[in-house]
């Protein structure tokens, strides 16, 4: 089982990165978001690989983060979603926009993946439900603090985006904009909702 590849970023296809190391070139497949956030070519970078092991054929599929990885593997458990299909839904979602868009139950911004129909997009609402949590979302990559204030701001958020969905907007704005919004323990729903709605006519 390969964990992770590190070594040096030689090429860029078109949905595949080259990493090489000790003189074996790797081709990694990753989404259209990773390629945002690659370094330049003939840097050293890091990737945690999914080994897909078939009949006919072997491939990788690599993510920048941990978090990233496991979401993926997520994705591939949900009945009818491929290594192919995930990239896809990881390509126009960030795992945290899936988080938004899953407990909000936006199968519709699931299904502008390409491959990805609205039948597949509501499963993967239904299937992951519970097991993407809103606290693991807004940049909270680490186990979360188990302190009061903590559970009750994470409390808050999910609130505050399930009352901006149900006022028409995407999981995935209501989702940027309360990761933008430093909540205090004073807070409450109202004052939230007040201080995301002000940002988006910024938007």
């Amino acid at each position: 089982m390969i964990r992770y590849i590190k070594g040096t970023l030689t090429d860029i296809d078109e949905d595949a990165i080259i990493i090489e190391n000790h003189g074996i070139g790797y081709e990694v497949h990753i989404s259209g978001q990773t390629f945002e956030y690659l370094p330049d070519i003939g840097s050293e970078i890091k990737m945690y690989i999914y080994f897909q092991v078939k009949e006919d054929a072997f491939a990788l599929y690599g993510f920048l983060t941990k978090d990233d990885l496991r979401v993926f593997k997520l994705l591939i458990g949900v009945n009818g979603v491929g290594p192919k299909g995930a990239l896809a839904i990881l390509s126009v979602l960030s795992p945290d926009d899936l988080r938004f868009a899953v407990i909000s139950d936006d199968a519709k911004a699931i299904s502008k993946a390409p491959g990805i129909g609205a039948k597949t997009a509501q499963r993967v609402v239904l299937e992951l439900k519970d097991k993407l949590k809103l606290e693991d979302a807004f940049g909270e990559k680490e186990e979360l603090v188990k302190n009061p204030n903590t559970i009750q701001e994470q409390g808050v958020r999910q609130e505050a985006m399930l009352a901006l969905t149900a006022l028409g907007y995407s999981a995935s704005e209501a989702g940027n904009v309360l990761s933008r919004i430093d909540i205090h323990p004073e807070d409450d729903v109202e004052t939230i909702l007040k201080l995301a709605l002000k940002q988006m006519a910024f938007l």
